[in-house]
């Protein structure tokens, strides 16, 4: 069952400072994506959508063991043991899977931030704010 919810990542990935467009390796087109996402899930991951705080049930989720996985391509993300409380109302991570995700620089709406997607798929994972470590992230827990 996909887990959308908001998380905080200060490890491994790549970065993309040009805020360019990248191309994933999971090329999918809207009418694919609609078809296998649900609607608030289409609106997070392909619309760059958010969801209000301390909403999502995974809020105080804490496996010891497992993976958390994209909810649009279930490409592994984040380890179980990479999760902490952090209290800002979403669950958060200190590390990802390394190359699971891409950073890219985003200026609009009138503020510098860095936007996290899916590395697979290019989903809409969220935004870390300067001075902030919190984002959008939409992800299926495995057991394992």
């Amino acid at each position: 069952m996909p887990i959308p919810f908001i998380s905080s990542l200060f490890g491994s990935s790549s970065t993309n400072p040009k805020n360019t467009m990248t191309s994933y390796p999971d090329q999918r087109t809207v009418d694919e994506w609609r078809a296998v996402l649900s609607p608030e899930q289409f609106r997070i991951l392909r619309q760059k959508g958010t969801e209000r705080p301390n909403s999502g049930e995974y809020n105080t989720h804490a496996p010891s063991s497992g993976v958390y996985s994209c909810a649009g391509c279930n490409a592994p993300l984040y380890k179980a043991t990479h999760k902490f409380s952090s209290g800002c109302g979403w669950p958060a991570y200190f590390d990802s899977i390394p190359g699971a995700v891409v950073r890219h620089e985003d200026n609009t709406l009138g503020m510098s931030r860095t936007e996290i997607v899916c590395a697979n798929c290019g989903g809409h994972l969220g935004h870390v704010f300067k001075g902030e470590g919190e984002w959008v992230v939409k992800v299926e827990w495995d057991q394992g």
